[in-house]
């Protein structure tokens, strides 16, 4: 859909699909309806409201927004201001709980708001963030039923992410060896891209895997394209978000949102907040594969638990992290720029 005239611009510089893309791709659908937005840049799925970047210094002129979420579209957003003289108020969304470097710091001191996505990340971040919180969209991420990874019959753990050593698929997988053999009624499926730096760790994973005599049990599976999340979610029965490192991490709300019990490590991201520990799912020590083996053992042995941890779970992301919620605060933060600038 081509939009010539919008109010807010929502750009996407990254090629490849990240936890960044998929909300802004999340949140444009819905934000069109209170308001004139545009997703630009590279890689917008079709049918998103979309403005080329070359049209950009083209537009009539007048005060518009342009809602960064990377170093580099910081950058693009200043160059459009200062050198294409496009009237621009700036806007950059951080997730990251680290403190910034220089050039980060350099370009958030001339954006006009800057949004964090939780307290802690807050505490980091130069000048006075406004504290809007991610959210996951309900309506497309809700219970059901699906078959995705062809489990056979069989009951699905799952992790995905990009497989690396920050996202914890080490520990995941020997969690997964540590408890398989004692349950055969369940399997486990990684679903990520692995990129060809980290070649050699996910081999190695592979090989312990094999050694385990598990390698029917726990699979790789290819990254899916944004549309097939859901259903993603809705083959498994349990969900792990084993992270060592996080901003935000929005898989575990992803989760949850299609009735998922989901276990994360603790003091990552804001997995403490998005886990209710014992009523949702459960916390763990990052890093710690029996620690998370100890953890998943009562969901894996009781049914039931499992059926009210995923009623529980879909009620608090409805409550406490839908995209909705989110696409309205940051909404509410566009007008406020868009009244306060000068016709």
């Amino acid at each position: 859909m081509d939009v010539k005239d919008p109010d807010v611009l929502a750009p996407n510089l990254n090629r490849r699909l990240s936890g960044v893309s998929a909300t802004v791709f999340a949140l444009v659908p819905l934000q069109t309806k209170q308001i004139k937005i545009a997703a630009t840049g590279v890689s917008v799925p079709h049918g998103l409201p979309f403005l080329p970047l070359s049209r950009i210094p083209f537009l009539p002129r007048r005060t518009r927004i342009w809602h960064a979420r990377r170093n580099n579209e910081m950058m693009v957003g200043l160059l459009l201001k200062w050198l294409c003289r496009s009237r621009l108020k700036l806007i950059f969304t951080s997730s990251s709980p680290r403190k910034r470097g220089g050039l980060t710091r350099w370009l958030v001191a001339r954006m006009d708001a800057i949004v964090a996505t939780n307290a802690k990340n807050a505490a980091v971040m130069p000048g006075t963030p406004v504290i809007i919180s991610h959210g996951v969209d309900t309506d497309s991420f809700r219970p059901g039923t699906a078959d995705v990874f062809d489990a056979q019959g069989q009951k699905l753990i799952g992790c995905f992410g990009r497989v690396r050593a920050k996202k914890g698929t080490d520990v995941f997988v020997s969690a997964m060896c540590e408890l398989l053999p004692d349950h055969p009624e369940f399997d486990a499926v990684i679903l990520g891209r692995i990129a060809p730096d980290h070649r050699k760790f996910a081999d190695d994973l592979k090989a312990q895997i094999a050694r385990a005599g598990l390698t029917e049990r726990i699979r790789f599976a290819e990254e899916l394209p944004v549309t097939e999340m859901p259903r993603a979610y809705q083959s498994l029965d349990l969900y792990v978000a084993p992270s060592l490192l996080e901003g935000f991490g929005l898989t575990p709300l992803e989760a949850m949102a299609c009735g998922v019990p989901t276990v994360a490590s603790r003091d990552v991201g804001t997995f403490n907040d998005q886990i209710q520990d014992g009523h949702t799912g459960a916390l763990f020590p990052a890093g710690d594969s029996q620690a998370l083996a100890s953890a998943l053992r009562p969901y894996l042995s009781d049914a039931a638990l499992r059926e009210k941890s995923s009623i529980a779970a879909r009620a608090h992301v409805m409550a406490e992290f839908s995209l909705q919620k989110e696409a309205g605060a940051l909404i509410d933060l566009y007008q406020k720029l868009l009244n306060e600038a000068p016709h």
